[in-house]
């Protein structure tokens, strides 16, 4: 009879040991220690992986380097946001959010015509530099002498010079911060054993 008590003890405590284990593991789970990754941004090969993040900065450096780090939280580091704003720099701003992606410039005419007035609106839908990754919308309006006023939206034409401009700009930031980064060589990384 004790025996049969002491295992029934022992299988209980077994089995609130495994359930324990299982909760902690389900929550540690639940907090992100496991995240999937897209296998289109990492390299398979190290060397490439390795060269990749010495370029954007990321990991760390020993001997008293300059330790940078490669996620931003600010605007600046932004390509997109950085040439969209230049380019914009002439106009009013009514709004400028960066968490959520939006420039709005006010109504603005030149001095030369001042019965035609233009807005433009610039969404980033990516923070890639890529053609798809911004969505301009700009909003024409004419005025005639009796203050009546007609709203049109969309100018291709202008929304087309304005995405290659803004995109052009990006690409040069984004170059001048890669060439800013000194470029390692893999030999120094690498042993002995992966030289050969």
């Amino acid at each position: 009879m004790i025996i049969l008590i002491n295992l029934s003890m022992k299988t209980k405590i077994i089995f609130i040991k495994i359930v324990l284990l299982f909760l902690i593991l389900t929550h540690l789970n639940s907090c992100g220690f496991y995240r999937p990754v897209s296998a289109k941004d990492y390299p398979p090969e190290p060397e490439k992986r390795i060269q990749k993040n010495l370029q954007e900065g990321k990991g760390f450096t020993l001997m008293g380097n300059k330790k940078k780090s490669g996620n931003f939280d600010f605007a600046s580091s932004n390509e997109l946001w950085r040439a969209s704003l230049d380019i914009l720099d002439f106009m009013p701003l009514t709004s400028a959010d960066y968490g959520g992606g939006l420039i709005i410039t006010d109504w603005y005419n030149d001095e030369n015509n001042t019965d035609e007035s233009v807005k433009i609106s610039i969404r980033f839908l990516s923070n890639e530099i890529r053609s798809d990754a911004l969505k301009i919308s700009v909003f024409s309006k004419e005025c005639n002498k009796s203050i009546n006023c007609k709203v049109s939206q969309s100018n291709p034409k202008i929304e087309n010079e304005l995405t290659v401009a803004i995109l052009k700009r990006a690409a040069k930031y984004k170059k001048e911060m890669i060439d800013s980064n000194p470029k390692r060589d893999l030999d120094s990384i690498r042993t002995t054993d992966d030289r050969n």
